[in-house]
């Protein structure tokens, strides 16, 4: 039976890590220990943080919404609990949509807002 030889595989498999690898800092370029340690934690940080995106961008969603419903007098849960007495199903990508783009329309969602609070008093 005839022997393996493994340095074709060997190579790919270096070679795909000293490609990640490029434009790293210090040994994380230029040894392949450390470029294949760091290669490892940069896919770990790429893991966590398409899930951290998500999160990030549903905070900026509710800080636009929350602003734009203090200009109006009101603060963001306020705002929030109006509109669902109201029954207006807009979600928070939509709403800080519009309070970035149309103040006027997000205004008239205010009041929308305040008059389904002072009905349910």
């Amino acid at each position: 039976m005839a022997r393996v030889k493994r340095a074709v595989a060997a190579k790919k498999k270096r070679r795909t890590v000293v490609e990640r690898s490029k434009g790293y800092y210090g040994t994380s370029s230029r040894t392949y220990r450390g470029m294949k340690e760091q290669v490892q934690h940069s896919l770990q940080y790429q893991y966590r943080d398409r899930r951290n995106k998500k999160r990030d961008i549903r905070k900026l969603w509710i800080q636009r919404i929350n602003a734009a419903a203090r200009i109006n007098g009101m603060s963001y849960s306020t705002f929030m609990h109006g509109l669902k007495l109201a029954g207006v199903e807009l979600d928070r990508k939509v709403l800080s949509q519009i309070a970035y783009e149309d103040p006027t329309s997000f205004a008239d969602l205010a009041e929308v807002s305040k008059k389904a609070i002072a009905a349910a008093e």
